[in-house]
């Protein structure tokens, strides 16, 4: 058999892969306020009589999703490709805050940056902040930086075992804003 008698039939897209929205689509369907960072429908005719006016819905994440053309969005890449033109690597909320999606809050950068500047402290964590635990009757803190676990003492308060956290987080992560 020749290869001209077998016929490549490519697979169905799967939902999840469908094409990204152009700018120009996202400009005609949503209004953006840099200042607040809130999305509003442009068009509120017939076919959007069912939407409401601030589009999307919070996720159990925390973060803003707005459905535009069968496809689900976080409201902080549209931001950032309504007001750039260009879709972002990774858009980090310099405040950790993921409802806030002003522009002045978001910047594109890498995985590592964004989860440097993560504030949470583990949602296991006995002492609730972040970089500290409990062992042995003291308060240990450690950050990992660059792949690398660091070690940094055994205080008698979590307070001063936070300090020292804060003190490594601001020398050794490049996207700390604390």
């Amino acid at each position: 058999m020749d290869t001209e008698d077998f016929i490549h039939i490519s697979p169905t897209p799967k939902p999840w892969r469908r094409v990204l929205i152009t700018h120009s689509r996202l400009l005609e369907l949503l209004s953006y306020d840099p200042l607040t960072g809130d999305f509003k429908w442009r068009k509120l005719g017939r076919e959007h009589w069912f939407k409401r006016p601030t589009p999307g819905h919070i996720s159990s994440r925390g973060y803003r999703l707005i459905k535009l053309d069968g496809r689900v969005y976080y409201c902080h890449r549209l931001a950032w490709f309504y007001v750039h033109g260009v879709w972002p690597n990774v858009v980090d909320h310099i405040n950790s805050d993921g409802l806030d999606n002003r522009l002045l809050n978001l910047r594109n950068g890498s995985s590592r940056i964004n989860t440097e500047n993560q504030r949470r402290a583990h949602r296991d964590s006995k002492t609730k902040l972040q970089g500290v635990i409990f062992r042995d009757g003291k308060f240990r803190a450690d950050i990992q930086a660059t792949g690398k676990r660091h070690f940094l003492g055994r205080f008698d308060t979590p307070e001063e075992a936070y300090q020292a956290y804060l003190s490594a987080k601001r020398r050794l992560h490049e996207g700390c804003t604390i």
